[in-house]
């Protein structure tokens, strides 16, 4: 099932006894659903929806051209950037970049767990008012409740991510050489801590696409489950 992560996983983890205090607040839009199938639906909703995000974020320019979450240089490295270009260093200065966003591609795959994890933490309270509440209620949600935690456990997942692509001997030569330029100051960036928070924004960026979506695009519900589920927020 396509587009379904943040509001599947709001409700999936919570017990049927929950999640029909929340269904009867609402009208029945057709056929009842009983307790089992809408926990069932939410559940095979959010391992697909998952597993497909996971994916388009982790393959080979999953990041790098994807223009909503490419990874761009920080103010301390754009001089990097530009002096290395004025030096004759362009494609080294464009093989850094790159693999700044390769290392973000291969660790999100190993920390989408992680995520995942956290959102089973949310209270049945929490889980109710984002059913009831904005376009990316839940999105804001996450990012105010989970992100420092989140970054404790991405950020060495990103530093082993840097060292597997290659990144960290890049950056370390593009590092030197600029360094070594006359009239420059030293630069030394913490390229996991850069990496680390610019992957996971861009995580909570494609969630709040995600979740924007299946609440306002009835296509999006790909299943009469779905739209029977998702009926419920239509009529709040």
């Amino acid at each position: 099932m396509k587009k379904v992560i943040v509001l599947a996983s709001v409700l999936s983890f919570f017990s049927c006894a929950e999640l029909q205090q929340v269904a009867s607040q609402y009208p029945q839009i057709g056929t009842a659903l009983g307790n089992p199938d809408i926990a069932a639906g939410l559940k095979e909703a959010l391992n697909n929806g998952i597993t497909k995000e996971v994916t388009k974020l982790t393959a080979t320019d999953g990041f790098f051209k994807n223009q909503l979450v490419k990874i761009l240089l920080p103010t301390e490295l754009q001089k990097v950037d530009k002096t290395l270009r004025n030096i004759g260093l362009s494609s080294l200065a464009d093989e850094g970049l790159k693999v700044l966003n390769r290392a973000a591609e291969d660790a999100v795959k190993e920390a989408t767990p992680i995520f995942v994890s956290a959102v089973k933490n949310m209270t049945f309270t929490d889980a109710k008012n984002i059913l009831l509440g904005t376009d990316n209620a839940a999105t804001t949600y996450l990012q105010n409740t989970t992100k420092s935690a989140l970054y404790a456990k991405f950020s060495p997942v990103v530093q082993n991510s840097l060292g597997k692509v290659g990144a960290d001997k890049v950056w370390t030569n593009i590092i030197t050489k600029y360094n070594a330029v006359p009239l420059t100051t030293d630069v030394n960036p913490d390229l996991t801590d850069y990496v680390t928070d610019k992957a996971m924004e861009g995580v909570f960026k494609m969630i709040a696409v995600e979740e924007k979506d299946i609440r306002t695009n009835l296509a999006a519900r790909t299943s009469d489950l779905l739209k029977k589920v998702f009926a419920m927020q239509d009529n709040k």
